[in-house]
């Protein structure tokens, strides 16, 4: 078994599957899957097939690129929000380098427009392979 590595509470990742790189993440304990601001996100037909149509972050963010990413697998999930209201997202994989490891995951897809940090990670992610130490930020700047 691999040994955990130890991450902060705030850590800068990358997505290179989704064209991002050096993005602010908050790793959040209390949440069960990771979630990822999107400026938009809708379902295209192309080719006789549904894709979904996903442009991650917004102008807010310097690590915003425009891009438009499609995906062919994606699945819909009823979720309850920190708030308790529940909504329907949508949900992808890809993978996230945090605290010097890649880790292949699924996201919720949701509007996080005016939050701090566009991806919160959740314990599926962080489950039996990172520590958090909540006094640290940005581990690997230190790693």
């Amino acid at each position: 078994m691999k040994e955990k590595t130890i991450i902060g509470r705030r850590e800068i990742a990358d997505l290179p599957e989704f064209g991002l790189f050096g993005v602010s993440v908050k790793i959040d304990t209390g949440a069960y899957t990771s979630s990822i601001h999107v400026k938009s996100c809708r379902e295209i037909h192309k080719d006789n097939k549904i894709f979904l149509a996903v442009v991650f972050l917004d102008e807010s963010f310097s690590a915003f690129n425009a891009k438009e990413i499609q995906f062919e697998t994606y699945r819909i999930k009823k979720v309850k929000s920190s708030t308790g209201q529940e909504q329907l997202r949508y949900f992808v994989k890809g993978s996230i380098k945090v605290g010097g490891r890649i880790i292949k995951t699924e996201f919720s897809l949701t509007e996080r427009k005016g939050m701090k940090y566009p991806i919160l990670l959740g314990r599926k992610v962080l489950n039996k392979k990172f520590i958090v130490d909540t006094e640290l930020v940005n581990t690997s700047k230190i790693n």
